[in-house]
């Protein structure tokens, strides 16, 4: 694999946030959620845009000519038609015999393109495929939002998985659970409840405003889910990769938040030292987190040639999904 990040210019950090809500402080919110900054698009900026910018990186010494089929996950396209795979195809300017697709997902989203990359590839359909994570939840915000607008930040990341003889995307776990779907959710803008200006605008018990045409998260329910399940999740793709957890070099989950993530790390008895968070200065990039982090610890040679790493990725959905990958 190889991978490629972007990130927009924009940079709203604590301090930002402070301003806009003067009763937090930015030394509070870094302590709790593990974020200091988030890159955010402008106005005129989308997810389709920062794939692009991802995937160019990417293909920088790799012949494009080479790439069958785009997948582009995102739950922020520009369209709600065309797919933005198949635009993104003719501004790389890759060949007319390359599919494309999206596919609608959150922070579980990078493991299931590393699942339907490696159908294409096994299934002899395509041999190189560009998998593309692209987020702006910060458009899906309101500007009241405190909690979510501390948490949420933009970003893109670009991945090539190429055939090979040896085998380095081993065995999956993947789940649902479609119960949970109204603890993170935009209601509104879609067919079944169309975008209205006059939504009704509310406050939580916590002093959080929401409202049914922007983002709405439950934090305790979301909690509550991925501490209950992702263990099991661990467990099962331990099981099906006949792999104790001694045997595994590295863990990089999604990159929800500071508590969340140490609450699970300690839950599953995984080692501080093998165990990855990068979000201080990237915030929560929904599907783009796992490929961030990996690209990072990468980068930092904390994760090596040969090193045997599990991805696990949790949230909207609810859906879920863990790997066994080598690099």
């Amino acid at each position: 694999m190889k991978i490629a990040c972007y990130l927009p210019e924009t940079i709203y950090t604590n301090q930002d946030l402070e301003k806009d809500f003067p009763d937090w402080t930015a030394d509070k919110i870094e302590a709790k959620v593990g974020i200091r900054e988030r890159h955010v698009v402008s106005a005129s900026e989308t997810a389709l845009d920062l794939a692009y910018e991802a995937s160019k990186r990417v293909l920088v010494d790799f012949n494009p000519e080479k790439i069958d089929f785009i997948l582009l996950c995102t739950q922020s396209p520009d369209y709600f038609l065309p797919t933005s795979a198949c635009i993104l195809q003719d501004k790389l300017g890759l060949g007319k015999n390359t599919g494309a697709l999206d596919f609608n997902l959150g922070c579980s989203g990078f493991i299931y393109g590393l699942a339907l990359a490696k159908s294409l590839i096994k299934t002899g359909i395509a041999s190189n495929v560009l998998l593309v994570t692209a987020e702006t939840y910060s458009k899906h915000m309101h500007h009241s939002d405190r909690a979510n607008r501390s948490i949420f930040g933009d970003g893109a990341a670009a991945t090539i998985v190429e055939s090979s003889d040896i085998e380095k995307i081993h065995e999956f776990e993947l789940g649902t659970d479609g119960s949970g779907m109204n603890n993170l959710i935009v209601k509104c803008g879609g067919m079944r409840q169309p975008y209205q200006a006059n939504q009704d605008e509310k406050t939580d018990e916590n002093g959080n405003f929401y409202s049914p045409n922007h983002l709405y998260m439950n934090g305790p329910e979301i909690f509550n889910f991925t501490i209950s399940s992702i263990p099991g999740v661990v467990d099962a793709v331990l099981k099906k990769n006949n792999l104790p957890m001694e045997q595994v070099d590295y863990f990089i989950f999604h990159q929800a938040n500071k508590y969340m993530l140490e609450y699970l790390r300690k839950k599953i008895k995984i080692p501080q030292e093998k165990f990855y968070s990068n979000m201080l200065e990237t915030g929560n990039t929904v599907s783009a987190t796992i490929p961030i982090a990996l690209a990072e610890s990468i980068k930092q040679n904390i994760v090596h040639r040969g090193n045997k790493i599990m991805l696990v990725g949790f949230g909207v959905g609810y859906s879920w999904g863990g790997v066994i990958v080598e690099i």
